[in-house]
């Protein structure tokens, strides 16, 4: 058995500019862009998230929700120089980390001496230096496994930890919803409450190889989880398996013509940060991804090994025949990543820029 953390930060964009902006403090505060502009919602405050904001949220729609809602531009540069000071407190305690955002990370801490190794006090211990340190709040989940103790760093927030021991693991799990299970979105979600699977219980009773039929490879992992089991290990360097751009439109567009205005800028920009970040990569896909007005998405991709404009053109044409006369309000371009170059690696948070969060 392993000893695994899982560090997440407390609204961590809204808890920064809280930090630094003393009379936003106890206030219904977002990160985003404006209403005006179909600005998105980044993260918000708890006292936000009593009138239903939550991230990737129309900021007009928060706005309705929550009128006195504050917004603020977000401050990429400041996210990244305090996720810095995190995580060098994260590399006191072992070398084993692996970020999954800026305000995120996994620690296995088996063989950390420190608190006579005790996985919960070393959680604890990091907690209270990140507050020392940067003066923001983190929770944290302590499991031996890594899905248990990313599910369990939710459990006590904000501010909180909890902890699953071995010997919890097997009735943890039994009552836990597999909308709980990282990767189980609405979709999977629904998908398999209509053959009656809301619980990792039922899934322990159910044929597996019928789970296997409907969901393919992830009816393996769906079976692992409902069992408490999951073998994967702590990657210190993850790596990129995609670099893309997207953008939200000023105003819904309808046509193909439209949407060609938009296209080179966000291939201009695409074909810079593969340079910029994944330049010794191989390219071996293209995406194109659309989002209508009533904020479903679709995304249509195609094997490739270069970036070619007429490609994202005709994926473009192809995803935009799904539109169902529904109006476009975002549009994006990516490519996928073949596998990493031996010896090099990459930083997961080199995706997160202002474009791609919309300030």
């Amino acid at each position: 058995m392993r000893k695994i953390i899982h560090i997440d930060m407390d609204c961590y964009y809204a808890a920064v500019e809280m930090r630094d902006f003393p009379e936003l403090r106890g206030k219904a505060i977002a990160v985003g862009g404006r209403s005006d502009r179909r600005g998105v919602i980044s993260t918000c405050s708890y006292e936000a998230r009593k009138f239903g904001v939550k991230s990737a949220m129309s900021s007009y729609h928060a706005l309705q929700l929550c009128p006195q809602l504050i917004l603020v531009p977000g401050r990429m540069d400041v996210y990244k120089s305090v996720s810095m000071q995190i995580r060098e407190i994260f590399h006191r305690y072992t070398d084993l980390v692996e970020p999954l955002s800026l305000d995120e990370a996994y620690l296995d801490v088996t063989d950390c001496t420190e608190h006579k190794g005790s996985a919960t006090l070393i959680a604890n211990a990091i907690r209270d230096e990140i507050f020392a340190v940067t003066g923001l709040t983190a929770s944290a989940g302590v499991a031996p496994i890594k899905f248990l103790a990313k599910i369990a760093s939710d459990l006590n927030k904000p501010n909180g930890q909890y902890v699953i021991t071995p010997n919890q693991i097997t009735d943890f799990v039994k009552d836990l919803p597999l909308s709980k299970i990282p990767g189980v979105g609405k979709v999977t979600s629904q998908k398999l409450a209509d053959i009656g699977l809301v619980t990792c219980f039922d899934v322990q009773q159910y044929p597996r190889v019928k789970l296997i039929e409907a969901f393919g490879k992830f009816g393996h992992v769906l079976i692992e989880r409902a069992q408490g089991i999951d073998t994967r290990q702590i990657s210190p360097h993850r790596v990129r398996k995609s670099v893309g751009v997207e953008t939200t439109l000023a105003k819904d567009i309808f046509t193909l013509e439209q949407c060609h205005q938009v296209l080179p800028q966000l291939i201009q920009e695409l074909s810079a940060r593969v340079h910029r970040s994944a330049k010794d990569r191989q390219i071996h896909k293209q995406v194109v991804k659309l989002k209508f007005n009533d904020f479903k998405q679709t995304t249509i991709e195609h094997r490739s090994d270069a970036i070619s404009v007429n490609m994202f053109h005709e994926l473009l044409k192809q995803a935009l025949q799904r539109s169902q006369g529904r109006g476009i309000r975002l549009i994006g371009v990516s490519v996928g990543l073949a596998n990493i170059v031996q010896g090099q690696s990459s930083d997961p948070t080199d995706n997160l820029t202002q474009l791609d969060l919309q300030f």
